[in-house]
């Protein structure tokens, strides 16, 4: 299967909710890497690779989850990085 990496930026009221920490479970929860991370702006940065069903359904599960918090994500493929071995939340 093919491998694909996903970038995207939250906005919305994603900071202060348990964001990061729900999504790192979620994503544990399938085949990706990458991580999870506040940003100084109010966003919340995520980078997840693997299977490419495997990267959509976990983003559409993070979406899911926080629909009521998510007011903008924008999403882009970039190259993967072979550098993340697993998924985590970077402080």
């Amino acid at each position: 299967m093919d491998q694909i990496a996903r970038h995207i930026i939250f906005k919305g009221h994603v900071q202060g909710v348990g964001f990061r920490y729900t999504t790192y479970r979620i994503a544990r929860g399938y085949d990706v890497t990458g991580f999870v991370r506040n940003l100084p702006d109010g966003t919340v940065e995520m980078l997840a690779q693997g299977p490419a069903d495997e990267v959509d359904r976990c983003i559409r599960e993070v979406q899911d989850s926080f629909s009521g918090a998510i007011r903008d994500a924008r999403i882009k493929q970039v190259p993967c990085n072979p550098r993340y071995s697993d998924f985590g939340i970077v402080h």
